[in-house]
């Protein structure tokens, strides 16, 4: 997903003319609506009603809207703290890492960490899991940030690279609360109420972790597959919506629990797993030279985790 697509999405949202913001974004009106229709695709739901003038949201869509202005807002948080400084490319530290880690976990953590180093400059790749692996090992970042699960480790040789354990977090399941703040639908459901679920693709790694979950619960889930994507931050979208229940990482919707608008939808401890937040580097002496900023913020990790 491009965030281009979510600027294209909250300009129309406010316009509620294609033509008029396809003029705001400098594009084409075909090339504008091609842009939204690649974003409804990406979230495998329609955002948009085009069968009444002026174009408006579906519910869906207003549902997404809010996510899509919290997610810009994180990036864009994100950014100024990036940019605080002028600089050029060779000081900045690359970060690869997954979508989720960069709107839930990355914001606050960077500006935890510089309190300690005020002149980190950063640079942020967000990617799904795979791709984001695939920058570290060709060389195309600095460091990885990732989760990390006995049944899902990361496939990295440890004679050639090094990891640092940063937190946790925990995947677990979610539905859309009610009035009194219960969730829609709980687990396990039965053979004859079967729960509407929301799924990972299959090949994701967080699809994996819920396989893994699932397999361990008390007693089987009784489930109908009804969406899939391998995005969790559409996940969420769909949940909120009240399209049925969905394994999300804790910390990625940690505001709409405490908004009561999201509920875990299952014991606690019996449909969960704990996933750790690794850093994770190619060890000093390879081809590969480290950047001095890279180089300072590891050891000033490191240090801490001692």
């Amino acid at each position: 997903m491009d965030t281009k697509w979510l600027e294209d999405f909250v300009s129309l949202a406010g316009t509620r003319s294609f033509s008029r913001s396809a003029q705001l974004r400098h594009v084409t009106q075909p090339a504008f609506s091609r842009r939204i229709q690649a974003l409804e695709a990406w979230a495998g739901v329609d955002l948009v009603d085009r069968s009444i003038f002026p174009t408006r949201l579906t519910p869906a869509g207003e549902t997404f809207l809010a996510q899509a202005q919290e997610m810009l807002a994180a990036v864009q948080a994100t950014r100024n703290l990036m940019r605080t400084h002028q600089t050029s490319g060779g000081d900045m530290v690359d970060f690869a890492l997954p979508h989720t880690l960069a709107f839930a976990f990355f914001p606050q953590w960077l500006l935890e960490l510089r309190r300690s180093l005020p002149k980190l400059k950063t640079r942020l790749i967000a990617l799904n899991v795979h791709d984001a692996v695939l920058r570290l090992t060709e060389g195309h970042c600095d460091l990885l940030l990732a989760y990390d699960h006995p049944s899902q480790p990361l496939q990295l040789s440890p004679e050639r690279y090094e990891m640092l354990a940063l937190g946790q977090d925990t995947l677990a399941p979610f539905a859309r609360a009610d009035a009194e703040g219960r969730p829609q639908w709980r687990l396990p459901g039965s053979a004859k109420a079967l729960l509407p679920f929301l799924s990972y693709a299959p090949g994701a790694y967080m699809s994996r972790l819920v396989e893994h979950i699932l397999k361990g619960a008390p007693q089987p889930a009784h489930l109908d597959v009804v969406y899939e994507t391998d995005m969790a931050e559409s996940l969420k979208a769909m949940a909120l919506e009240g399209h049925g229940l969905a394994f999300l990482p804790a910390s990625s919707v940690k505001k709409e629990v405490q908004a009561k608008r999201l509920a875990p939808a299952g014991e606690p401890g019996a449909w969960e797993t704990t996933m750790e937040v690794r850093l994770v580097r190619e060890r000093p002496g390879s081809a590969r030279g480290v950047k001095p900023g890279a180089a300072a913020l590891w050891e000033h990790l490191a240090r801490s985790a001692r």
